[in-house]
């Protein structure tokens, strides 16, 4: 069967978003599909300019090309799905949240008269082409629930393993929470760099990855006098992150209403335990606060007192870790489901 799936690429920003896109097309070859990655550019701003890149995606026909008829097309990104064929199917990383739950706040666009027509377009072509795919599904509950609220369209959350998932392994714990993402404001490594002012065990925090905010928290941990007790270790390959979270006392993964993050599973299958926030969606629906980890209200002194406890009651620590473990095997997240549930071949 010939499968295409539709995405749109943001040239040199690379994440889950693009993991999760290589995950699907290996699993669709190894089902023995012939399956192809079909992009875009996109720009996340300006809004008049998304607008346009959303009304091309709607012009494109996708279901011949010249090596002969496209069987499935399985859509995955804004404002990809707005590509017209007759058997598409939705798997809904998330859209453009800018205008959405973000609006009007200081991650989104702003609510002046333009930005507030411009966004009214947007949801209309997200109802629209939305509805017209044989079935929606998305990457968590946090993304259906999203679905749902704006534009009433009923779609079923399809969990996938993280990249790599057969290579993290729980090991011995050391003195430090790690904290992997994007530096940037959403993902909130402040409320850790902040936190360790409270903390009052031996325990340090590394912080890996890259961003814009890195100058930022930096900044911010020399201001707060803490810099000899956080890390940032910026990016780091993958046999050295799963050392990482394989030593750890817990991991701390607290963004602002994220869609899914694989953090959270990468933790649990290293049987570490999870420090999230109240706020942080896609992690709430694994984290189970006292069990596998905890969910804390995103305070710095909140998430302190988190990482006490788990430092001064060590068998609980490792109690609460591998029971996260135990969650993830119990949830069934595999490629394979994946493919079945997304109907390909059906």
């Amino acid at each position: 069967m010939k499968v295409i799936v539709a995405s749109t690429q943001v040239p040199f920003i690379r994440g889950g978003a693009e993991a999760m896109t290589e995950g699907l097309l290996k699993a669709l070859r190894e089902a023995g599909h012939s399956a192809e990655l079909v992009t875009l550019p996109f720009r996340f701003s300006p809004l008049d300019e998304v607008v346009e890149n959303m009304e091309s995606w709607e012009s494109l026909d996708f279901e011949r090309f010249d090596a002969g008829q496209v069987d499935h097309l399985i859509a995955l990104k804004f404002p990809a799905f707005n590509v017209q064929h007759p058997r598409k199917t939705v798997w809904l990383m998330h859209q453009h949240r800018s205008v959405y739950e973000l609006f009007d706040t200081s991650f989104g666009e702003q609510a002046n008269e333009r930005n507030c027509t411009l966004r009214e377009k947007i949801l209309r072509s997200d109802c629209r082409n939305l509805s017209s795919a044989r079935a929606v599904f998305t990457i968590s509950q946090t993304v259906s629930d999203r679905l749902k609220l704006f534009n009433d369209v009923e779609s079923e959350p399809l969990y996938q393993p993280p990249p790599g998932a057969e290579y993290f392994t729980p090991g011995p714990v050391f003195p430090y929470v790690y904290c992997p993402s994007r530096l940037e404001k959403l993902k909130r490594q402040d409320l850790l760099i902040k936190a360790m002012q409270y903390v009052k065990s031996p325990v340090a925090a590394v912080i890996a990855g890259e961003g814009g905010m890195a100058h930022e928290y930096k900044k911010l941990a020399y201001e707060l006098g803490v810099e000899n007790r956080v890390s940032f270790v910026g990016h780091v390959d993958p046999k050295q992150m799963c050392r990482y979270y394989s030593n750890c006392l817990a991991v701390f993964f607290g963004p602002f209403s994220e869609d899914y993050g694989f953090i959270t599973l990468e933790a649990m299958l290293s049987g570490k335990p999870v420090v999230t926030c109240t706020d942080s969606g896609g992690p709430m629906e694994f984290v189970l606060h006292g069990q596998t980890g905890f969910v804390v209200p995103p305070d710095p002194e909140a998430i302190a007192v988190s990482i006490d406890d788990l430092w001064n009651s060590p068998s609980h620590g490792r109690h609460i870790g591998m029971a996260g473990l135990e969650r993830y095997g119990d949830l069934g997240i595999s490629w394979n489901r994946v493919v079945e549930k997304l109907g390909v071949g059906l």
